[in-house]
């Protein structure tokens, strides 16, 4: 079992970032960071007889390192009661991964994966960060994925998080989770 950890947030240790580390406290995981790559808007090409294009950007590399873990977890702050804009993007481009000749049977890889959702924002997440949670399970229900938790938590300024015990007590129990998950393999 492997776990790779995707993080929406576009500031470098903030509050999404704090709870996430909560959750995978001494769990092996890799850490890719959107912020860190260029991650191209989708131009929808599905309709058009040539189909997609080559995209000259990050986003193959983050599939292809994705690819290998059976576990996926989605960090985003709760930006508009929504995932951040680059979260936004990668998950948009699943829409040409999914006709990609060069990732074979994309959907069906995807099927064989877990995700859980780590998302902290300031205004009533724990109700208005519903939504996102909502988006994120019919996301992962169109491509086959076993959607298998969330942590919703609050905070807006630096470190605000810490605050919040509710999340981080359910980060903990998300944190057994994952550890017993790695013992099993």
């Amino acid at each position: 079992m492997s776990i790779v950890v995707l993080h929406g947030s576009t500031r470098r240790n903030g509050n999404t970032e704090t709870l996430t580390n909560q959750a995978v406290l001494g769990v092996k995981v890799e850490h890719i960071y959107l912020r860190d790559y260029e991650i191209k808007p989708i131009e929808d090409m599905r309709h058009e007889q040539s189909g997609f294009g080559h995209v000259n950007d990050s986003y193959n590399s983050i599939i292809e390192r994705i690819m290998s873990h059976n576990i996926l977890i989605f960090a985003t702050p709760i930006y508009w009661y929504s995932m951040t804009g680059k979260m936004k993007n990668f998950v948009d481009r699943w829409s040409q991964t999914i006709r990609d000749k060069n990732i074979q049977n994309f959907k069906r890889q995807m099927e064989r994966k877990k995700a859980f959702v780590i998302a902290v924002g300031g205004d009533e997440p724990s109700i208005k960060g519903l939504p996102l949670i909502q988006q994120f399970k019919y996301i992962f229900d169109f491509i086959g994925i076993d959607f298998s938790g969330y942590v919703l938590g609050k905070g807006n300024k630096p470190d605000d998080i810490l605050n919040d015990h509710q999340a981080m007590c359910t980060a903990s129990v998300l944190n057994k989770t994952l550890l017993e998950l790695e013992r099993k393999e």
